[in-house]
């Protein structure tokens, strides 16, 4: 059985003071209403592993069940055990859903996610602005398309609480990776998120803690993005003709660590693409990775 404790710095602590440890498979109390066990699967891209949030006390909803590990299954259902009503998925990328067969097979819980994708297959699919409406909460999908096409984020309306997946995360920028990942629709949706009213209070990323300043952080991504838009332009100006993505990986990312530009190759190409479109950058073959080569657009 998995037992809850507070962490300092959540929804309603003083932000000056440091979020406890996340700690495997145990759960925490962020709210009356939310709790959050972590996932055992850290990593380069998962960080210290997936958060999966349980919302509700009557009748719980999942967010981001996490992988099909047993440990955490277990933790996930010695939390919620059979008040658990509906399995949330923000999106089909493996570290976030596989869990969610699992325990929807042990509690009888509905599936719900954007569309049946990658392996996951959905009880209800939800649009943007459906509700979850529970006897104590209700959660309303955001459909937030950028990182995955699919993608939802889940607002917890009684507490400005958003749930964002991999929308965007503690301390890490998230990889945007073509076909469906797409820059300029990450950004429509990082922008999305300050019209919401009333404004956001919380956000409960699925990697890392508790961000208490959303309009801040949101910002802070916008404007990350277009910093590296920038240098990307800059650098394929200075190189002077066809040039590979290998080849401007590390100038454009000489400020982060070479075990990482196997991945951020794929979100400069995100970003040469929107270059592309934006009629900033030219191709000889914008939808291949490998092959393709890219200059300045020509005057």
């Amino acid at each position: 059985m998995s037992t809850s404790r507070p962490e300092t710095g959540g929804a309603d602590t003083d932000e000056a003071e440091q979020p406890r440890p996340l700690v495997t498979d145990v759960a925490s109390a962020l709210s009356p209403l939310v709790r959050r066990i972590l996932a055992p699967n850290p990593g380069m891209m998962t960080g210290p592993g997936t958060n999966t949030y349980l919302v509700g006390v009557d009748e719980i909803a999942v967010i981001d069940p996490g992988p099909d590990d047993p440990a955490h299954i277990d933790a996930i259902l010695g939390c919620g055990g059979d008040r658990i009503r509906w399995v949330l998925c923000t999106h089909t990328h493996i570290d976030h859903w596989p869990a969610a067969v699992a325990v929807a097979a042990r509690t009888g819980a509905e599936i719900l996610a954007f569309d049946s994708r990658d392996g996951l297959e959905v009880s209800r699919s939800l649009a943007d602005g459906d509700t979850i409406d529970a006897t104590e909460f209700r959660l309303r999908a955001v459909h937030t398309p950028g990182h995955a096409s699919n993608h939802l984020c889940y607002l917890l309306e009684e507490e400005r609480l958003l749930f964002t997946g991999d929308h965007l995360m503690e301390g890490s920028t998230v990889v945007i990776s073509p076909p469906d990942g797409d820059m300029a629709t990450y950004l429509d949706s990082l922008r999305k998120l300050l019209t919401l009213r009333p404004p956001l209070r919380t956000l409960a990323p699925a990697h890392g803690h508790l961000l208490t300043d959303p309009a801040e952080a949101v910002n802070w991504f916008v404007d990350h993005r277009l910093d590296r838009e920038a240098k990307v332009a800059e650098v394929l100006a200075a190189a002077g003709g066809p040039v590979t993505v290998d080849a401007l990986v590390p100038l454009v990312y000489d400020d982060v660590d070479e075990e990482r530009y196997k991945v951020a190759r794929r979100s400069l190409w995100a970003h040469l693409r929107k270059l592309a479109a934006d009629g900033r950058a030219a191709s000889s073959d914008a939808d291949d990775l490998d092959a393709g080569t890219w200059t300045v657009a020509p005057v």
